[in-house]
C-alpha cells in the first residue's frame, strides 16, 4: 500500500516513515508546502491530512491534484504518531486481507 502524508511536523517525519514501514506501507511525506506537488504526488493508495499543520493553500492543490484517481483520502486535525497508527490500523489492515 502507498501512502502520502501531507503536513504533520517537520521533527516527526522519520517517526511518520518508520511506522508505515511497520505496516508495509511506502510513504512519501511532505510536511512543508512544496512547489510542483503534482508532479510528486503519484497514484497513492492512501493520503492523509495532518489539517491543523497544513496551509489552506496546500489542501486545496493536493485535493484538486487528487480528484478523479481514486485515492482514498483521510483527514486529521492532530499530527500525533497515534492519530497516523489509527488510520493506518483502518486502512493498512484491509488491504493485507
Amino acid at each position: 500500500m502507498s501512502v502520502v502524508i501531507l503536513g504533520g511536523n517537520e521533527c516527526m517525519e522519520r517517526r511518520y516513515r518508520e511506522l508505515c514501514e511497520s505496516y508495509q506501507c511506502q510513504s512519501k511525506i511532505f510536511t512543508k508546502p512544496a512547489g510542483g506537488l503534482r508532479n510528486k504526488l503519484g497514484s497513492p493508495d492512501l493520503t492523509i491530512f495532518f489539517t491543523n499543520t497544513m496551509s489552506h493553500k496546500m489542501v486545496q492543490g493536493a485535493l484538486s491534484e487528487l480528484k478523479g484517481r481514486g485515492t482514498i483520502i483521510e483527514s486529521c486535525h492532530t499530527s500525533s504518531l497515534s492519530a497516523l497508527r489509527g488510520i493506518l490500523d483502518k486502512y493498512a489492515a484491509q488491504e493485507a486481507c
